[in-house]
């Protein structure tokens, strides 16, 4: 008994061996069958991002020089030199002074741009630059200072335009984005939402603004707002900060304002 018992024990451990290496053998089959992944190989990634909309509004969005004249040139005494040298003033302090602001193609056909009043008020000289790097002499054909609102001229060859929301549809919570020269340094986007409607800087202001936490700083001045759509929503005008930077509370001229002083300018 206890040899059998010894023989079936043996069987039974020669039968798991050999299962064991059948089932290891197709184990092997199948991890050679099976492609190794290639660390390499782009791994597709899900992500939200407005960049098609960047793409196609930028060639429309422009930075603004302006020149202004000195204070000192206004002067009658310091044009001359011997008082300029007596009050110790360098002949550079006649220069004109230059600022630095945005604005927004609208109109390709007839080459109007959008801006704000105050970035080229009293200006001699107004210069726009496409982001193609053109630079183009701009002149005046509309204002609005209630608004804050210019709408300037510039040579129409080859020029993109972005499209002027139709109505205020915007919404408190709308996804937007803006576009400007912040400190002059260039085309800058910034993203955020629309925070509140009908706001007024004061009580006696007489537009409503849009009021935005996208990033607007000086340099934003006259730059668009622009809903994910894709249109212009309204003209950014203004920052509320106790210093010169952004908190987050940034306003704009709402389309239809906007609409009206363009009306005008076209007439």
């Amino acid at each position: 008994m206890k040899r059998g018992r010894l023989f079936i024990g043996a069987l039974g451990c020669a039968l798991l061996a050999v299962l064991l290496f059948g089932w290891g053998f197709s184990w092997g089959g199948a991890a050679r069958d099976t492609p190794p992944v290639s660390a390499a190989e782009p791994v597709p990634i899900n992500r939200l991002t407005v960049a098609p909309l960047v793409k196609r509004i930028s060639p429309a969005v422009v930075n603004i020089a302006v020149a202004y004249p000195s204070p000192y040139a206004q002067n009658p005494l310091l044009r001359d030199p011997y008082f300029r040298r007596h009050f110790g003033v360098p002949d550079v302090a006649l220069e004109p002074r230059l600022s630095a602001g945005s604005g927004v193609i609208v109109d390709a056909a007839r080459g109007l741009v959008l801006t704000n009043a105050h970035v080229v008020k009293d200006g001699l000289v107004i210069v726009v630059m496409l982001q193609d790097q053109r630079k183009l002499e701009a002149r005046l054909v509309g204002v609005s200072p209630d608004a804050d609102i210019a709408v300037l001229q510039i040579p129409a060859r080859n020029l993109k335009a972005a499209p002027l929301a139709s109505a205020d549809a915007a919404e408190v919570g709308d996804y937007v984005v803006a576009i400007g020269n912040p400190f002059g340094l260039g085309q800058t986007v910034t993203a955020g939402i629309v925070s509140a409607l009908g706001r007024g800087l004061t009580p006696q202001s007489p537009v409503g603004l849009i009021q935005t936490d996208a990033p607007i700083n000086p340099g934003n001045s006259g730059g668009p707002l622009v809903n994910m759509r894709g249109e212009v929503i309204g003209i950014n005008t203004a920052i509320l900060a106790p210093f010169e930077g952004n908190v987050g509370i940034g306003f704009a001229v709402p389309a239809s304002v906007v609409r009206d002083v363009l009306r005008q300018a076209r007439s």
